[in-house]
């Protein structure tokens, strides 16, 4: 007697086990968001480490090119004092030492003519052929001045610019760079050689968030910093000298140390550097090197670590 083959229908999930299957999978997927933006985060760190790195070895460079000289907060351009606000800045004094010779020989070209009924003496505030009001050199954005995780940039532009002036996240030490004024130049006090306190024991530039409301009524300070701006307009940090320092100048705040976590709508302040990655501000120091301070560093140990010249131990937090 041949046996009798039965075939068991297929039986589909209940509506119960879709529902745990579903709840797993949001568990998992909750489990590695974390991770994925830890990732993120390093790689943005490790990127933004190695611009500062970059930097860092460009004022080097620059100080061997011009018998230890520190580059200057502002200075001239095409051998002359810098009458406007567009002047050859710190940024751009560094290009030729950060492979960006085309922008830097453009800034040394003169251009005379009128565009719009504007006469324009240089190219840094001559527009583009066939776009008024972008400028031959302000434009132009620089890789290596860009943290990933700054996001007061859009692709190299600071949020309020539109897209005329580029910008960057890094800002320069004015203690260091621009402690003596000569006419509209801002000149460095010290060489790399002779620096008081030491290369190993001062910063030379931050990665800092740009957020700012506002600086004396312009709108080139927030949020995100141009990289071509003048003097206290442009990417810098503790002004600690007349007429910027002190504490009735409104920028008596310089000497704080970094503000961790702050989202850049309550970015409120012209004075403090602001840590655009998580519980970390990378800094350049005055060596070449590059390190993170964490937030549990002091307000002293901070100061001690921007000033050049105060000839104390750093602290213990540092």
């Amino acid at each position: 007697m041949r046996a009798r083959i039965t075939s068991r229908p297929n039986r589909a999930f209940t509506l119960i086990e879709l529902l745990v299957v579903i709840a797993i999978i949001a568990i998992l997927i909750g489990l590695l968001l974390p991770a994925v933006q830890k990732v993120r985060e390093a790689a943005a760190r490790a990127r933004c480490q190695n611009n500062l790195k970059q930097l860092g070895l460009g004022i080097q460079n620059y100080a061997s090119t011009y018998q230890d000289a520190l580059p200057p907060i502002n200075s001239a351009v095409n051998g002359s004092p810098a009458s406007q606000s567009h002047g050859g800045t710190f940024h751009y004094l560094l290009m030729p030492y950060i492979e960006q010779d085309a922008i830097y020989k453009a800034g040394l070209t003169p251009i005379v003519g009128t565009s719009n009924g504007v006469n324009y003496a240089t190219p840094w505030d001559r527009p583009v052929a066939g776009i008024p009001g972008k400028p031959q050199v302000l434009y132009q954005v620089v890789n290596n001045f860009s943290c990933p995780s700054d996001n007061t940039l859009s692709n190299g532009i600071p949020s309020n610019r539109g897209a005329d002036w580029a910008g960057t996240s890094y800002a320069a030490n004015a203690s260091l760079f621009g402690t003596i004024r000569s006419g509209n130049a801002w000149q460095a006090r010290y060489k790399i050689g002779n620096i008081p306190d030491g290369t190993s024991n001062t910063i030379t530039m931050v990665c800092e968030y740009g957020g700012r409301t506002s600086d004396h009524g312009q709108l080139w300070a927030f949020p995100g910093w141009d990289w071509a701006g003048d003097g206290r307009y442009n990417a810098v940090f503790a002004w600690s000298g007349a007429p910027f320092g002190g504490p009735t100048s409104g920028w008596g705040a310089w000497n704080q140390p970094p503000l961790y976590g702050v989202p850049q709508a309550q970015a409120t302040s012209r004075d403090r550097v602001y840590a655009v990655h998580t519980g970390v501000c990378i800094v350049a120091l005055a060596d070449g090197t590059v390190r993170g301070v964490n937030s549990s560093i002091t307000q002293v140990t901070w100061q001690y670590a921007v000033m050049p010249d105060d000839n104390n131990p750093m602290g213990s937090n540092w």
